[in-house]
């Protein structure tokens, strides 16, 4: 058999990169990758919209509360504020990240450049530290130099509509961030549904200063910085957790599952997944009949993508090498279908 010219028919006729041989010196190991621009492009819409939507919100929030924090004086809002305001601003790293994603992939960098939607996240854990050292620098500074708190009414107004703006682009940024798979995205959400919180500690320092109690505005305040850090924990575990190419196990066990259900596969010798941006690859090695033919191991890495991308969530390229079974393999393989047949 001539099998350049067979190698040659199969890269015309299926168009995906094939790596013939793995040092083995056996003639069929190749790989089989592909990829799912369009599902990467409807994400990154997705992403955008809920950006632009949760910015508007978000922006006429903390203009209203801008305006009663002058009115009142009360430091327990102005942190408020200053936490809603950031939190409207992280929309803008964030967007030039999920813009900058669409760009295709260069010699130089060669995954693309998802990783800018990570770099984002950064600077969103960055904007919460930052809020929180501000909110708790101004209610220190109020409880050494107390002033009188006023307007009332529209200080408990602000923090109820804060409160309620806040929660709704929470609830958005989460669903979409998750459903997207955006861990900078979901620490923003995670980043609101703490400002909600926060509206809560306003309205409850409001509270206190009306029963008399003046110190109950800045120790609000404090309450709030004690939020702020909570929330900065969980967004820089997620964020950090990306960058260093950490995925959910259930994931890699799902994966693993679903490439030892495809048919012709004997054993893994490797599943490996790591996101760029908001976007899943898969690179997997596996192990066939020795005496399968290059068409046959090239049927079975493109069945084992196609179900890869049904069965993972987010998946958008996948690379799956083939590599015939060694005599130091066959009783670990021999073992694995022994263990199918007796779970059929």
């Amino acid at each position: 058999m001539d099998v350049r010219g067979l190698l040659r028919g199969l890269r015309r006729g299926h168009g995906h990169g094939h790596e013939h041989g793995h040092g083995h010196g056996h003639g069929h190991g190749h790989g089989h990758g592909h990829g799912h621009g369009h599902r990467a492009m409807e994400s990154s819409r997705a992403g955008m919209r809920a950006l632009w939507i949760s910015l508007g919100l978000l922006a006429v929030t903390a203009a209203a509360q801008a305006g009663v924090v002058v009115l009142s004086g009360s430091v327990a809002l102005l942190g408020d504020t200053v936490h809603n305001a950031a939190d409207a601003l992280t929309a803008l790293p964030l967007a030039a990240a999920f813009l900058l994603g669409r760009r295709p992939a260069t010699a130089r960098y060669t995954y693309g450049y998802g990783r800018a939607e990570d770099l984002a996240g950064l600077v969103i854990v960055l904007a919460i530290a930052g809020s929180a050292l501000f909110t708790a620098y101004q209610a220190v500074d109020r409880l050494l130099n107390p002033e009188p708190v006023g307007h009332l009414g529209a200080v408990a107004a602000a923090a109820l509509a804060g409160c309620a703006g806040n929660e709704a682009v929470a609830r958005y940024r989460i669903r979409v961030g998750r459903r997207i798979g955006s861990a900078a995205l979901v620490a923003d959400g995670l980043h609101a549904r703490v400002d909600a919180l926060t509206s809560l500690a306003v309205l409850a320092g409001a509270a206190g200063v009306a029963l008399g109690f003046p110190a109950a505005d800045p120790i609000a305040g404090l309450a709030i910085t004690v939020a702020i850090l909570h929330a900065l924990r969980g967004a820089a575990r997620e964020v950090l957790d990306r960058l260093m190419d950490a995925v959910d196990p259930a994931l890699v066990s799902t994966a693993a599952e679903t490439l030892r259900a495809t048919p012709g596969v004997l054993d893994l010798r490797t599943v490996r997944l790591r996101w760029v941006g908001h976007r899943l690859r898969a690179e997997c090695e596996l192990v066939v009949a020795p005496d399968s033919t290059l068409v046959e191991a090239h049927e079975i890495a493109h069945t084992a993508e196609r179900a890869l991308a049904a069965a993972i969530p987010h998946l958008t390229a996948a690379t799956v090498h083939t590599d015939p079974l060694h005599a130091h393999h066959a009783d670990h393989s021999a073992g694995h279908a022994a263990d199918r047949s007796a779970a059929a």
